[in-house]
This record gives C-alpha cells, structure tokens and sequence, in this order.
C-alpha cells in the first residue's frame, strides 16, 4: 500500500486483522449474526454502485468472504458496522445470516474516521460524500483541518480543496456526486463569482461534454481578464513544453497560472486569483500552511 495512503499512526492497530485466516489463528475472528448488524451510522458514503455491490457478490460466491468486517458492540448482542457495509450488503444478497466480524471497542470520532479512511483507500467515495465526511468530523468533533488531515492520511490544503466544493450550488453538487461532472471541473466553477451561473455553465459542460482545459476557458469568459497575458517583446510564445507546466500547475493550484518564457532559462510564471479567499488558499498551497501576514 502506498504509504501515502495509509491509516494514521495507531487507527491502522483498530481494524485488526486484514484476513479472516489472519483473525482465526489471533483468535480474535466471531460469527455473528447479520440480522443483528447495523449500519455505520457515521457511514460516509450515501450510495452504493449497484454494479460494485453484484461484482462483490460474485466474488464472495466463489471465493467466501476474505476479509472479515469490523463492528462494535452496542447493546443485547447488537452491532454497529466499523467497516465492510459493502461486504455486509452482498452478504445479504446472498442470503447469507451470519459473517465473519472482528468486535472492536471505539467512540464516535473513532467509528467516523475509520469509516473515511476505509472508504477513501478501498472505495473511492465520491468528492461530494468525501467532503461530507470532513465537515463532519469538523463540526461535531472538534478538530482543526490539519488535524484531520493527519487522521486520514491528507494534506491539509487537500481537505480544505474537498470543502470548497460544498460552496457550490446543491444541483452542480449533485453533478458532481453522480460523477456527470470531475472535480477538475468544479475547481473551474468555484472561480465563477455569480453563483446563479454557476448551474448554467455546469449545465452546458454536461451537455456539451466539454473537458476541464475547455470549462476552464468558458469560465475565463465570465472573468474581466479573458484572455491570457499578451506575450511582450522578448519573451518566447509558449510551446507545449509550457503549456505542460501550465496545466500541473493549474491543477495543483486550482486556478490560472502562465507561463512566459524570457529566452530558454528564465522567465515569469503569474498566478491568477479571484477574491481574499482564493488569495489565502493559493498561499496555502504555496507556503504550505496558513499565510497570517
């Protein structure tokens, strides 16, 4: 596993065993009833791919269940999921009425990062369900971005990206969270100052299928500058090998950034922004960390 997207030091620990083989010779796996399991109540992911969950059902059909699920134990023999609604769900199309399950002990904070973490490195949560579950934790535990950052494995100017998409209008959420738009294009659509545009252009993106390089330009549209910096006496028209640079640091920075080139070794590179906000969180990227000059 990339080390990148490992667990925080110690949450890693509190999912146990990764195999059930693992769980039984620990001696920590059980059998438990699946009519007695209930959801995650913290549980990020507010979909699930009806193909992925007939996929995961074929594969336990063959092969059995691999990987037991974690839960804790609430009250009279009852469970709460920690991780594997997935596997809990093509269980029950089987019809299966037990799984094997490693019992843990955790709070609330607990039971939500393990649910972000496990669905941000097996199963790819939408961008809308990801951010979701940061303001989450934000809100009712308390912690800084940074913090959360460290719980989950991110940087913190990679959370606070994912919660600026919850800025947007709740129909181009929506978009977003079906996959019909990218995140790259909504980092476009965060940079339009009218927000009763913004459904508009993302309409038009959707039904024009333009890629993110072309709504960025449509959005450049809507901005006073619309066009890139004129290239002066003595600077170089850019040349693909600019225009690279241009597109990895459009993409890191989430904004427009050109590149002119002043004969083969030096020149200038303008980053584009928008309004304080957007001035704070280039600096971020930047710097990184908070800019408090």
């Amino acid at each position: 596993m990339d080390k990148s997207r490992r667990l925080g030091r110690g949450l890693e620990a509190l999912l146990g065993p990764t195999t059930v083989e693992e769980a039984k010779n620990d001696g920590s796996l059980l059998k438990i009833k699946l009519a007695n399991v209930r959801p995650n109540p913290y549980q990020p992911r507010h979909t699930f791919d009806e193909q992925a969950l007939n996929d995961l059902k074929g594969s336990l059909k063959q092969s059995g269940l691999l990987q037991p699920v974690v839960v804790r134990e609430t009250e009279n023999g009852q469970y709460e999921l920690i991780a594997g609604e997935r596997r809990c769900r093509a269980a029950q199309m089987l019809g299966w009425t037990e799984i094997d399950a490693i019992v843990k002990a955790v709070d609330n904070k607990t039971l939500l990062t393990l649910a972000l973490v496990e669905n941000l490195q097996r199963d790819a949560l939408s961008p809308i369900d990801e951010a979701l579950g940061y303001q989450r934790m934000l809100e009712e535990f308390d912690v800084s971005q940074a913090e959360l950052g460290e719980l989950v494995s991110r940087d913190r100017s990679t959370v606070a990206n994912a919660l600026r998409l919850l800025k947007l209008p709740e129909s181009v959420q929506r978009m977003l969270h079906k996959g019909e738009l990218s995140t790259g294009h909504a980092r476009a659509l965060l940079q339009v100052a009218d927000q009763r545009a913004v459904p508009l252009i993302a309409e038009r993106v959707v039904t024009e299928n333009l890629s993110v390089r072309e709504t960025e330009a449509l959005v450049r549209d809507k901005r006073p500058s619309k066009s890139r910096p004129r290239t002066k006496k003595g600077e170089a028209a850019p040349d693909p090998q600019v225009r690279r640079v241009e597109d990895a640091l459009r993409d890191r920075l989430s904004t427009d950034v050109f590149v002119a080139m002043r004969g083969k070794q030096s020149g200038k590179v303008t980053i584009n922004f928008y309004s304080n906000d957007d001035l704070a969180r280039v600096l971020e990227i930047v710097l990184g960390e908070p800019f408090n000059g």
